[in-house]
């Protein structure tokens, strides 16, 4: 039996979880979000470099449950998005478990072993292989060298165009999009009851997919992630015609921490970014 298998049958028939949101292998070999209610289901639990899914998505819409904990099997990285959740109140921290899982990389939807070339985008930077904030640390880690973070020369080389070229390549690239909301769907971060492209009195963006409909709502979704978004990019992922999602979203994260030095989803009792006011703040930014 393995450890994550043993350690979620000691919650469940122990009555500490009430059920545990995990990953069980599909019939391709892939792994697909499981639901575990009993030391039966428990046995389908799985984590490998299949285990892309950030499952932090699932605890978004809970808002009361009295049957017992949630626990969530989460790589380093999806642990961020459930610290994130607790900062800005919409999850308890003393209603879940985090079963936190040493990870050696995740690989693309598309590829059947693990390759170092075939790793996702956020593995190429990622710095928390050993999760933090968990409950528990299962799983053991080999060594690999992380491949060439090809996004930061990306995002170095577009931000050197003048401004009328970068919003020309956004325009083209955002010219794409089929307003499918997988990536709204997807984001941990995205829980508003109703979303401002599902308005219509007043209609704020255009509900079709037209230049300028498509360049407001990824421009605005963009900015209600700034100085939130933790990295795990499920919404690039997703994205049924492959749009750079997370050039903006990153690049933000990278301004957030060289003006204010700030990380969202870092710790559980850190306040948010907007949340706090400090007088030594940075303020040559202000245009």
């Amino acid at each position: 039996m393995n450890q994550l298998v043993q350690k979620a049958k000691e919650l469940l028939t122990s009555g500490e979880a009430a059920y545990i949101i995990g990953y069980a292998e599909d019939k391709k070999g892939k792994t697909v979000p499981c639901i575990a209610r009993n030391s039966e289901s428990a046995e389908k639990l799985v984590f490998n470099h299949h285990s892309i899914n950030n499952l932090a998505v699932y605890l978004k819409r809970i808002k009361k449950f009295n049957k017992g904990k949630i626990a969530v099997v989460a790589k380093g990285c999806d642990i961020r998005a459930i610290v994130a959740l607790v900062q800005e109140n919409q999850v308890r921290r003393d209603s879940i478990i985090i079963i936190g899982m040493n990870c050696n990389g995740v690989v693309k939807d598309s590829a059947d072993e693990w390759k170092r070339e075939n790793v996702q985008i956020k593995c190429k930077y990622c710095q928390l292989r050993t999760p933090r904030n968990a409950d528990f640390i299962i799983g053991e880690l080999k060594d690999f060298e992380l491949p060439e973070d090809y996004q930061l020369a990306l995002m170095e080389k577009i931000e050197a165009w003048s401004p009328e070229d970068r919003r020309a390549f956004f325009e083209e690239s955002f010219a794409e999009c089929i307003k499918c909301y997988a990536c709204r769907q997807v984001c941990p971060l995205c829980y508003c009851e109703q979303c401002i492209t599902n308005k219509s009195m007043p209609r704020w963006i255009e509900s079709g997919s037209t230049k300028k409909g498509n360049f407001s709502w990824n421009i605005i979704r963009a900015f209600h992630l700034a100085g939130r978004c933790i990295g795990c990019h499920e919404c690039e992922r997703v994205c049924p015609v492959n749009i750079p999602l997370t050039l903006l979203t990153r690049k933000m994260g990278v301004l957030v921490m060289k003006e204010f030095n700030y990380r969202h989803g870092s710790e559980f009792d850190q306040p948010t970014l907007v949340g706090v006011y400090n007088v030594s703040d940075k303020e040559d930014f202000i245009k």
